[in-house]
């Protein structure tokens, strides 16, 4: 419902100009003035700057990077130290890198030489090992897939039967599915195996090659695979040839944060995005775009001197692509007084997706598996009263754990946020409203060299359209922020699930580590 008094979003030295022509928010406050100083001419010169910043560091910006830092250091430069307290957050975390390229290789029945990405990825955190040996698949593959099943092949050592010397030397085949990459490959370890390949379940929406993050150290190779590549492993006598070599280090990275230096300081809106690409591209869209979106929003909210009911308090954090390091690092410090007095997270990660979706957290639970926290719902509807109020198609997405807000849901801190898709495939149903290209991933260049800037521009299969809806969630970014910098309300988070939800949060549905999935 539209208000017919402005809310005081401003204090009496603002320069923000109101006029009788503004277009009224959909909640409380009118952010048409902020949205329109959030320009995608502006925020786009940011991405441009962080693409060079990968340009000049190896073409990366990964956490513990010099490409890392750069961008940190460019972020910081962009923010007002008088309108801000800014801060940097430092913390130790461990940095994979492959030093050279993987190989899988079904030597017989027949030679196949499988390719890196499409068919077959190192996960992160691997071993290194040259081993050439016969597939062993683990019991609790489901083949053929239904729609609705999960296996839970290698969960547990029983998937592994026999005695060590059945497993030495071979390499174990596991379907994905019913725990964390981890155990899978810890369970085949300890069961003798001398590699691991993790394949996709196959039903619908998992069959490509899915990379992946085990979020520690394992010592032996563990490669994830395509369904298709899984099948052809699976026949009893494959003989298979895996290469991996690797190295995890300890290194420094820090989290960024910038804090108004006015409003309550007990009800405090947190916007976040993580600043890091992996390790083997620029990540323009994951997640310069959230990266720079946020940051176009801090500037212009200085630049119209916007004096904030509540503390806003925008943070980019480091090594979510190692596994919400940063997320998890910075809640970790909270104390009880100090999570309690933050209102929302609102988290944007991969908001120019060329063959996007406008999704939006699902807070209540209505339409996907978990809900957040208590008040997540108020943060769903404050996005979908935005969109609504422009005429604008949105879609609820779960919270699955892939993002920074994990550790706030965790710690019971209502959460929210936009996201416009990554490795999940566009249906048919979707492109009739977005458009776009059936059949293919939102970001068709998810986790690649090839997410730079042109992923978002000028792209060669999908032209502007990365631009386009980039564009349409800055204005709904900033009418979040600005709607939670200057609520009377308070939204109360707890560890339990919203009263609307027709599920709580799970955490066991939460072992996904970054926007690398972990199961």
């Amino acid at each position: 419902m539209r208000k017919s008094v402005l809310l005081a979003a401003v204090a009496a030295t603002s320069v923000v100009a109101v006029s009788a022509s503004m277009v009224w928010s959909a909640v409380g406050v009118d952010s048409s003035g902020l949205r329109n100083a959030v320009t995608i001419t502006n925020t786009l010169v940011h991405l441009q700057a962080l693409q060079a910043v990968a340009n000049s560091n190896g073409g990366v910006r990964a956490a513990g990077t010099s490409g890392h830092s750069a961008s940190v250091d460019y972020i910081q430069s962009q923010l007002s130290t008088g309108y801000f307290n800014i801060t940097r957050q430092s913390f130790d975390f461990p940095l994979f890198t492959e030093l050279s390229a993987p190989v899988l290789s079904r030597l017989t029945p027949s030679l196949v030489n499988y390719v890196e990405g499409p068919d077959f990825s190192t996960m992160t955190y691997s071993g290194s090992g040259d081993v050439s040996g016969t597939i062993k698949p683990a019991s609790g593959i489901i083949i053929p897939p239904t729609a609705a099943s999960s296996s839970t092949s290698g969960c547990t050592m029983a998937d592994f039967p026999g005695t060590t010397a059945d497993w030495t030397g071979k390499i174990a085949l596991v379907q994905r599915g019913g725990c964390t990459f981890f155990d899978k490959a810890t369970n085949a370890k300890a069961a003798g195996a001398a590699a691991v390949v993790i394949f996709n379940e196959g039903n619908p929406e998992r069959t490509d090659n899915f990379g992946g993050t085990l979020g520690e150290v394992v010592t032996i190779p563990v490669l994830s695979a395509s369904f298709a590549v899984g099948q052809q492993l699976l026949p009893a006598g494959t003989t298979v040839h895996v290469k991996t070599e690797t190295q995890s280090t300890i290194e420094h990275t820090v989290n960024l944060i910038a804090e108004t230096k006015l409003g309550r300081s007990d009800r405090v809106a947190v916007a976040g995005a993580h600043l890091d690409s992996v390790t083997g591209g620029p990540g323009i869209n994951d997640n310069g775009s959230g990266s720079a979106g946020i940051l176009e929003v801090a500037r212009q909210m200085t630049a119209l001197n916007i004096v904030p009911r509540n503390k806003v308090r925008f943070i980019w954090f480091s090594a979510e692509e190692a596994g919400l390091l940063g997320s998890e690092h910075y809640v970790s410090q909270l104390t009880a007084t100090q999570i309690k007095n933050i209102s929302v997270n609102l988290n944007f990660d991969m908001i120019a997706s060329p063959n996007y979706v406008r999704f939006i957290y699902d807070g209540d639970g209505s339409d996907t598996p978990d809900a957040g926290p208590n008040g997540s719902a108020v943060i769903e509807d404050v996005f979908k009263k935005y969109f609504q109020s422009q005429g604008l198609r949105t879609e609820p997405t779960a919270f699955d754990g892939r993002s920074d807000y994990g550790p706030f849901i965790d710690a019971g801190i209502p959460a929210g946020g936009l996201f416009t898709g990554a490795d999940d495939v566009k249906t048919a149903a979707e492109v009739l409203v977005y458009g776009g290209i059936a059949l293919e991933i939102h970001d068709p260049c998810y986790h690649q060299a090839c997410d730079d800037i042109n992923n978002v521009i000028n792209n060669p299969d999908y032209g502007d359209r990365g631009k386009l809806v980039f564009d349409v969630m800055l204005d709904a970014v900033a009418d979040a922020v600005l709607q939670f910098a200057m609520t009377t309300s308070a939204t109360k988070g707890t560890s339990k699930a919203n009263d609307r939800a027709v599920k709580s949060v799970d955490a066991a549905s939460l072992l996904y580590k970054g926007s690398q999935l972990q199961r």
